[in-house]
């Protein structure tokens, strides 16, 4: 799929190509490119049964699309969230999301993989095997939203959905060679299953491959539904008509270090130096430095917030399966976060939010002077399997492993505020991202449509993904 979702749904209006011809080469992409393990399900009668019937007026309709298998849900059909003990799973609802998508025209071909519940930022469960990163097998195309990440950068789709609890989307972003937006908190809704989850750090969205996809996909979501505890203010205008406004003179904090322990990649921090200059000379005021919190604070708070969700989920399973999940239909780190959090107080968690909104609230003060913070996406280049999905015998232990590698994403999930990594280099045949973060996306996109002019990317693909 050589064109991204905003050309693809300009040809549909046209009468240029017909949705079947699109559905058609999607589902011929997905089918080429079984290696990647991309789908835990297909619906790809589904889709061609779609696209044969009258479009509406949508601003996507007729083009193909694909869901992270996680917080996606659509009624009647498989949800396995990336656990074996969910292996036969059928979901009763559809998610709020998931209609609004549908409601712009776009046609599901099927659902991306995902590791157990979201829990790492790598896309290696049990149940259905890892996926592969296009780019280099040898690497990890990132998670949780690896799915999703490795079928938009081999062009087998235009674009899919994700979900970001402390990276999810940025990261196989980065891994992979995307643009990839966390939302800024509230910006769209969890309904009907939930208000908010991992209490307030996750946000859906969508891995795309140009910036006015994001925008448009951003437009397409925001809102909130009836019931909704919380909900971001609404845009000044849509989202895709910042994508190429004049952003005016923004003032750019460019971090000189990471947030958190851990070796900083000179060829990774080069990349990220190197927008900052390429800012610099579109007109803005970069200037270095770093928004202080305390990193073991926020660590161990983000920990406890994930032990609990854990343990609520393995309360939910008990009550979906009617018995307890077996030992080995549970990955190992689930079986950490979940026993950890059966073990916290009401009292530890509570007083783990309110630790995080306070060191969130510190580093908001570095945006008195700021609009935007310029960072890499990740510490290093895509890392090896494996090495974010183990069990590290502590919540706390496995968090400081990602966290070191991932660096500032989980500070955006904390803060609320809105995030996007963009594919602003390559190292060693790799790609590698850098993140932009702002209280609000509409800053984002406008200097995001910059640096896609100043440093494209359109053109930069996997080699064995033409």
């Amino acid at each position: 799929m050589r064109n991204d979702l905003t050309e693809q749904a300009a040809l549909v209006r046209s009468r240029a190509v017909s949705p079947l011809e699109l559905v058609d080469a999607a589902i011929a992409r997905l089918e080429g490119a079984r290696e990647l393990n991309v789908l835990v399900h297909e619906q790809f009668e589904a889709a061609r049964a779609a696209a044969i019937r009258p479009l509406g007026d949508g601003p996507l309709a007729g083009v193909p699309f694909l869901l992270k298998d996680l917080a996606e849900p659509q009624a009647g059909l498989p949800e396995r969230m990336g656990s074996r003990a969910l292996r036969d799973h059928v979901a009763g609802e559809t998610a709020w999301s998931v209609e609004r998508y549908l409601g712009a025209g776009l046609i599901i071909c099927g659902r991306t993989n995902t590791p157990e519940f979201g829990n790492h930022c790598a896309t290696e469960p049990s149940l259905l095997g890892p996926t592969l990163n296009p780019w280099n097998a040898d690497v990890s195309p990132g998670g949780s939203s690896g799915g999703s990440a490795a079928a938009v950068a081999a062009r087998l789709i235009g674009a899919a959905s994700g979900g970001d609890g402390t990276g999810s989307i940025r990261m196989p972003s980065s891994c992979c060679g995307l643009v990839g937006l966390k939302p800024r908190r509230g910006r769209s809704s969890f309904a009907p299953a939930a208000g908010q989850v991992l209490d307030g750090l996750v946000n859906k969205h969508a891995l795309t491959r140009t910036v006015r996809d994001s925008a448009l996909l951003l437009d397409v979501v925001t809102g909130a539904a009836p019931g909704d505890p919380y909900t971001a203010p609404p845009p000044a205008r849509p989202f895709v008509e910042e994508v190429g406004a004049d952003p005016g003179r923004v003032r750019i904090l460019h971090a000189t270090r990471p947030p958190f322990p851990g070796e900083l990649d000179p060829r990774v921090q080069a990349v990220a130096d190197r927008a900052a200059q390429t800012l610099e000379g579109l007109g803005h005021h970069v200037e270095p430095g770093v928004a202080e919190l305390d990193p073991e604070v926020v660590r161990h708070a983000i920990s406890v917030i994930h032990a609990v969700d854990n343990a609520a989920t393995y309360d939910w399973l008990c009550e979906e399966l009617g018995r307890p999940p077996e030992q080995d239909e549970l990955d190992p780190v689930t079986w950490d976060m979940l026993r950890e959090g059966q073990a916290l107080t009401a009292v530890e968690h509570a007083s783990a939010i309110d630790a995080l909104h306070a060191q969130t609230r510190r580093f908001a003060n570095a945006f008195e002077t700021a609009d935007i913070l310029l960072c890499p996406t990740l510490s290093i280049l895509p890392p090896k399997p494996g090495s974010l999905s183990a069990s590290r015998g502590t919540v706390d232990a496995f968090f400081d492993v990602e966290f070191a590698t991932t660096g500032w994403t989980s500070v955006a999930n904390a803060t609320g505020f809105a995030a996007v990594s963009l594919p602003l280099g390559e190292v060693d045949g790799l790609p590698v991202g850098v993140q932009l973060l702002a209280p609000d996306e509409a800053v984002l996109f406008r200097v995001a449509a910059q640096l896609e002019v100043a440093l494209p990317w359109a053109d930069r693909h996997p080699p064995a993904y033409t």
